[in-house]
């Protein structure tokens, strides 16, 4: 299995907790500001893709010396720098491409940032992204997800298509067998891991599935 960790422009929470998720063999890869994160965190990322107005020309000169690999941007462009830094990761054809640091600030970049997912050409690949003690994936149609985890821990399904069908959730307290949950409802929201694996089954639609460890705690 290849992963790309894409680190973005957002804020960057609990950076040890995300130490502690990252593999040796990782590609990271930074959209134009998030190469501040993956420098604090002590990562010298593969490439760095964006407009580069939110890092220094003596860090690239530094990461150009370090043979990172530099995709330069106009400022008026349609994509933001982290479409386009998706785009190049995807075309690597990794298995997964985790996003970081991508929540925070904006609204509406924190909003795109997520909707980014959910994109159709970036179906062939699994699609997760982690924030402190908070990790999603997307769920495509016909997919089936086993999440691990400790009892008690929070686990949401967020509907992003007007009807999610088929939907089965077993390993928690409140499981689902062939429901259909709704875009714009709550109805599963907060449900709970009840031992330390659950299963995710859904038909024809797409989910955020959020996994939120026990011991989260929202400021």
């Amino acid at each position: 299995m290849s992963r790309i960790v894409i680190f973005a422009n957002g804020t960057l929470n609990e950076s040890e907790r995300l130490r502690a998720r990252l593999q040796p063999d990782d590609r990271i890869f930074c959209a134009d500001g998030g190469t501040q994160h993956a420098l604090a965190m002590g990562l010298t990322p593969e490439a760095i893709i964006g407009d580069l107005d939110s890092v220094s020309s003596e860090v690239i000169e530094q990461m150009e010396a370090q043979n990172v690999t530099i995709y330069r941007y106009p400022a008026a462009k349609d994509e933001t720098d982290l479409e386009l830094a998706l785009r190049i990761a995807v075309a690597e054809n990794p298995t997964e491409i985790m996003l970081v640091s991508l929540l925070g600030g904006r609204l509406d970049q924190m909003l795109g940032n997520l909707l980014l997912l959910t994109h159709p050409d970036y179906a062939a690949v699994q699609m997760t992204f982690a924030d402190g003690a908070q990790w999603g994936r997307l769920i495509r149609a016909h997919q089936t997800v086993t999440v691990a985890g400790q009892p008690g821990d929070t686990l949401s399904l967020i509907p992003l298509t007007p009807t999610v069908s088929e939907v089965t959730f077993s390993g928690v307290d409140w499981p689902l067998n062939q429901a259909t949950l709704s875009f714009g409802s709550t109805w599963s929201i907060s449900n709970s891991l009840k031992d330390k694996q659950a299963t995710v089954r859904i038909g024809e639609g797409m989910v955020f599935l959020i996994h939120i460890d026990q011991n989260f705690e929202e400021e």
